[in-house]
């Protein structure tokens, strides 16, 4: 008889695979800070993403100098995971294609990914996909780089599952403070914060179909940042709410001490993580058929649920039965 099939093919066989990425993309915008966060990464095993930024990072009329210093840390010695990507001007600025050609042209082998903030629609978003592929194509860059996507102005809204739907996305991300702003006071300042950036209806909204379009499209949801970085229990109470109330996969961390809080309420629980290993070693014994546990039916949609569930715990670092990490890690 022939091997059992793995999960990956027996679970998802003719489907794009669905991105599997730390729970949390930590920002970092100064060169100081830049440093510090390749440091802790490689010292977490890569555990989190960490997102250099061009955008508030790069001091007025240094924006060059800042995009080559980014350049040298992605190349450099600090960048031992290959997990640092790049945020960029966005699209009204007059620095973005400036930022894409440095990034792909010095880094584009190595980046992990981009970040394109304030899209205003469907259409400018594509204009700026062109011309990182285009980029990409005159650097001999040969690979889709993956764009991140903030989710931040009405128009971003209005077209979500349009935007979506192009091509070389992997993530949707949602920006708070710039969505709040955009409401021209009509939306309080709370809302930029807990509880209200749950329950105020303009917010939730957006969030819903935000994290509705990615889902529907391949895409990780992404949530914003919590401002307050002296309190890492109200970063877990986001963090928690967030993917429990709205379905998100991923959180933005601003300081270090955000980030560990991030991981741990967007992983697994020990005793999920544990049926998942159960349920998916019982399935493997009868390749993937239906199974019988503990008196509960479970079949292959049940499989697929649980197998992202044991994926997710091994990428948070949690030690899996010895069974388990053998039979689906080995």
């Amino acid at each position: 008889m022939s091997a059992v099939p793995h999960p990956r093919d027996a679970l998802f066989a003719g489907e794009r695979a669905f991105p599997l990425l730390p729970a949390c993309d930590h920002y970092a915008g100064v060169e100081r800070t830049m440093r510090k966060a390749l440091r802790l990464q490689a010292g977490m095993e890569g555990r989190f993403d960490v997102t250099l930024d061009l955008e508030d990072g790069a001091p007025t009329g240094g924006e060059r100098e800042h995009a080559a210093l980014v350049v040298e840390l992605l190349n450099g010695d600090l960048n031992t995971c290959g997990r640092a990507g790049v945020r960029i001007h966005d699209h009204e600025s007059p620095h973005w294609r400036a930022d894409v050609t440095d990034i792909v042209r010095g880094a584009g082998r190595v980046v992990s990914h981009i970040t394109i903030p304030k899209v205003l629609s469907a259409r400018a978003l594509s204009e700026m996909i062109y011309t990182i592929q285009t980029a990409c194509a005159h650097a001999d860059v040969r690979r889709e780089i993956p764009l991140h996507v903030l989710i931040e102005t009405h128009g971003a809204v209005a077209d979500v599952f349009k935007i979506a739907a192009l091509p070389w996305l992997r993530t949707l991300e949602f920006g708070i403070m710039d969505f709040v702003s955009s409401h021209h006071g009509a939306i309080g300042a709370d809302a930029m914060e807990s509880p209200g950036q749950f329950e105020h209806a303009l917010v939730a909204r957006a969030k819903a179909r935000q994290v509705a379009a990615a889902l529907a499209h391949g895409l990780v949801p992404v949530h914003n940042v919590t401002l307050d970085v002296r309190n890492p229990g109200q970063v877990r109470d986001d963090a928690l709410r967030a993917r429990h109330d709205f379905g998100y996969l991923r959180m933005w961390s601003i300081h270090p001490s955000q980030i560990e809080p991030v991981l741990s309420a967007f992983a697994p629980s020990r005793m999920e993580a544990e049926k998942a290993a159960r349920v998916l070693l019982a399935a493997r014994a009868v390749r993937w058929g239906p199974v019988d546990l503990d008196g509960r039916l479970y079949d292959r949609a049940s499989y697929r649920y649980w197998w992202q569930v044991l994926e997710r715990a091994r990428l948070a670092g949690q030690a899996l039965q010895p069974e388990a990490e053998a039979a689906f890690f080995g």
